[in-house]
């Protein structure tokens, strides 16, 4: 696999296994298991985010949970069928991890790095107080002719410069993953509580 290909996606979470094992997916007989980490932020609040790992990485069968660890891997799409619908999901595929007996440096536990495409158009708003948002999809290209694709959200100047992308534009991104809650309207009467996930971005820059 080029290493070239594999700089255009680069993320390291450190944070604490808040959740068990779950089986996701085989490939050419590797099991891959989904498994959650608490990833603090410089507020109070964490962000609770997806890892991706395969059984070859770590015992999938050992109850990890309150372990800090040290991930590092890449942010990954797929599209799951939900009906008649495609639903985005998200997760870091974990490429090496190691553990940590305790971590002090909160500015350094949530990274990343993407080199990508606007693949549709940005979404520029105000929100009532007035700070600038803007909305990005960014298709980051995979080998074999596959691409990721990660939601992004920008604010202030960033929000302000992405807004003037248009669909093909190489853009170049420093920031975080977060995790956001939302409420999903299934029908009149039905709602369900969602997680959505995004990178927060703190750097931006336009490559064309």
């Amino acid at each position: 696999m080029s290493e070239k290909v594999m700089e255009n996606n680069r993320v390291t979470v450190i944070g604490t296994i808040v959740s068990d094992f779950t089986f996701s997916h085989a490939v050419f007989g590797e099991g891959f298991y989904l498994v959650d980490l608490s990833v603090n932020r410089l507020s109070e609040q964490a962000d609770v985010i997806p890892l991706m790992v395969s059984e070859r990485l770590m015992d999938v069968t050992r109850d990890y949970r309150g372990c800090t660890i040290e991930a590092d891997g890449q942010f990954r799409s797929y599209n799951r069928h939900e009906g008649v619908k495609n639903r985005l999901v998200l997760s870091v595929f974990v490429r090496e991890v190691q553990f940590l007996e305790e971590f002090t440096d909160y500015t350094k536990t949530n990274q990343i790095f993407l080199d990508g495409y606007i693949c549709k158009e940005p979404i520029y708003r105000k929100t009532p107080l007035g700070r600038e948002i803007a909305d990005l999809l960014v298709a980051v290209n995979r080998p074999y002719g596959k691409s990721d694709y990660i939601p992004c959200i920008a604010w202030g100047r960033n929000a302000r410069f992405a807004s003037g992308f248009s669909v093909g534009t190489r853009i170049q991104i420093w920031g975080r993953v977060q995790s956001r809650e939302y409420t999903k309207k299934l029908s009149e009467t039905e709602c369900e509580k969602r997680t959505a996930y995004e990178v927060s971005v703190s750097k931006l820059e336009c490559c064309q």
